[in-house]
């Protein structure tokens, strides 16, 4: 195999890989032996056809998609390694030569990690935070103890109210059709979550149980179904069960319930204020460092390519998908009720995407530039912290731990201490 690595504008590469020819054969050769099983010919068994009958009936180009795709994996994988590029992408393929008897060759379009030019990232002005605590925080604070304390209880005797939690059958109709994906069976909701489509929550307030109401709603214009955008809908809503919480009293039984330290509910509006305090110091200092690093990312200069950007979407696309299949709802009817789509979630997460790889890159950076090292010790304090959270044996822990992972590690430790590095050299104003 051959390489050759050409630069080009705004952080991108093109590689131009050669495969030999006799690999090229090997690859085919590969190919019949895999595909052979799927084709017949008169005169001989399933199976059996020799491969130059098959070249004949079909043409040589029969094997090339399938040994193409063997050689681009092997291939490609060699010249990620000897290429010296960090490479931030997956590769956009273009196969410039496949011919049997010939060299195979293609080129991988990548995008590379960018270099950083730091502008100020100390000295910076932050916004001054005040943690003082008011008596109307601490009494919303114990509001919101003494809901999360409530009691969830079964309701038989009344209809649906603002947020309940009900269970509830529905299907959706448009001009009296059901539409695909418009149906659910026993779906948990609670009334004004704002999960469903606006107006459908509302128009389950004062339904009863098994008795089926109609639900009307519109569908957005630009809803990403084209067939229902901007047209009325009707779901038949039957709920099955309701469920509402049970708020207790603020006395003294409550505080010795959700209270280690505190007897009374004096005590415990005390021990409240103080923990209200502690988290508002916790915030400003998340503030600070929020402040100073947006202003220090701000001040660096960085080409990033616009494939990076798309990796990065597409892994959060990923990561959002599979937490709401664990919520129990599937990614095509979050579309449904959201009129989102594929293309339009993508979209949302670019900028989110640039913003996360520019400020990594400019704390990377810092890094850098301040050579901040993280020793083994420091990374054995981290490891602790995991193995005391997971409640294991550090040394358990480092025996699931390889080298990439704790070099990975090493990296975000060194990345949080460019962090307070920023945050402490930064003045409030």
């Amino acid at each position: 195999m051959s390489l050759q690595v050409e630069k080009l504008e705004h952080n991108m590469a093109k590689l131009t890989i050669e495969v030999p020819a006799e690999d090229v054969e090997k690859a085919l050769q590969a190919a019949y032996l895999k595909e052979r099983s799927k084709i017949s010919l008169p005169g001989f068994r399933k199976g059996k056809v020799p491969r130059q009958m098959i070249e004949k009936m079909y043409g040589p180009e029969v094997f090339y998609d399938e040994a193409a795709n063997h050689m681009i994996s092997e291939a490609y994988g060699k010249a990620y390694d000897e290429c010296e590029l960090e490479i931030v992408s997956q590769p956009k393929v273009d196969i410039t030569q496949l011919e049997k008897g010939k060299p195979f060759i293609f080129t991988a379009e990548v995008a590379v990690k960018p270099e950083v030019t730091l502008g100020e990232y100390k000295g910076l002005k932050v916004d001054k935070v005040s943690t003082r605590v008011t008596q109307k925080e601490v009494d919303e604070e114990i509001q919101k103890e003494l809901e999360r304390s409530a009691r969830t209880i079964e309701v038989t005797d009344r209809a649906v109210q603002d947020k309940d939690q009900v269970i509830l059958d529905f299907e959706g109709f448009v001009d009296g059709e059901a539409f695909e994906g418009g149906k659910g069976e026993k779906y948990p909701l609670t009334i004004g979550s704002g999960s469903f489509i606006p107006g459908f929550e509302d128009q389950l307030i004062g339904a009863e149980i098994g008795k089926e109401v109609e639900v009307n709603v519109t569908f957005p214009e630009d809803y990403q179904a084209k067939d229902l955008a901007g047209k009325a809908a009707v779901f038949k809503c039957t709920v099955h069960e309701i469920k509402a919480k049970e708020i207790p009293e603020l006395d003294d039984e409550f505080v010795s319930d959700v209270s280690d330290k505190s007897e009374t509910v004096d005590d415990y509006k005390a021990e409240v204020k103080a923990k209200i305090k502690e988290r508002k110091e916790n915030e400003g200092k998340q503030k600070r460092e929020d402040q100073s690093v947006e202003q220090a990312v701000a001040n660096a200069e960085i080409d990033i390519p616009e494939p990076m950007i798309d990796l990065q979407a597409r892994q959060m696309a990923d990561d959002f998908a599979r937490r709401i299949m664990q919520q129990g709802m599937s990614l095509e009817q979050y579309f449904q009720f959201t009129g989102l789509n594929e293309e339009k979630m993508m979209e949302e997460f670019k900028p989110q995407a640039e913003k996360r790889i520019r400020t990594r890159l400019v704390l990377e950076a810092v890094v850098a530039a301040e050579n901040i090292e993280v020793s083994d010790e420091r990374l054995d304090e981290e490891l602790q912290k995991m193995a005391d959270a997971y409640q294991m044996e550090v040394d358990k822990l480092k025996e699931f731990m390889g080298e990439n992972e704790k070099k990975q590690m090493k990296e975000d430790i060194a990345v949080q201490e460019a962090v307070t590095l920023i945050a402490d050299a930064a003045v409030e104003g």
